[in-house]
């Protein structure tokens, strides 16, 4: 049976509540939900949430493998944006690193689980995918 993860964007913009049971959540995607919780009831869901995922073996939790895998491909990308600029590293918009940081850490641990990512944000995980290959689909292509 084929595994499928989404991404925060997807969750968030598509209010995801109902998932299939071929769905495995990202610790790393519940953690950026319980960051962003609206109030202390809303991280308690999520809270309950991912404890749930974890009792029944379908949260995808990021390896030492992973971390490491995700730090080369962080790297990799910034050597090309720096060769891109000829020699000078771009500075990037606040938040972006940190969001990068997190969905490569992402697709590595969901490589790991053999699972598609489904993505709103397609531009930064097909970046990604050009140094770790792991599944991507576009979430309006999945949902329909």
């Amino acid at each position: 049976m084929p595994y499928y993860t989404c991404d925060t964007s997807t969750i968030i913009a598509r209010k995801l509540s109902a998932l299939p049971d071929n769905f495995l959540f990202s610790s790393v995607v519940l953690l950026e939900l319980m960051a962003g919780a609206v109030d202390e009831a809303e991280r308690k869901r999520y809270e309950a949430l991912a404890r749930d995922y974890r009792k029944d073996n379908s949260l995808i939790v990021p390896s030492f493998d992973n971390w490491l895998m995700a730090s080369k491909v962080l790297h990799w990308l910034t050597q090309g944006r720096r060769r891109k600029a000829k020699g000078q590293t771009p500075r990037l918009k606040p938040g972006v690193a940190q969001r990068t940081a997190l969905d490569a850490l992402l697709a590595t641990s969901a490589r790991r689980w053999k699972a598609t990512v489904i993505s709103e944000n397609w531009d930064d995980f097909k970046a990604i995918q050009r140094y770790c290959n792991f599944k991507l689909v576009r979430a309006i292509d999945f949902f329909g």
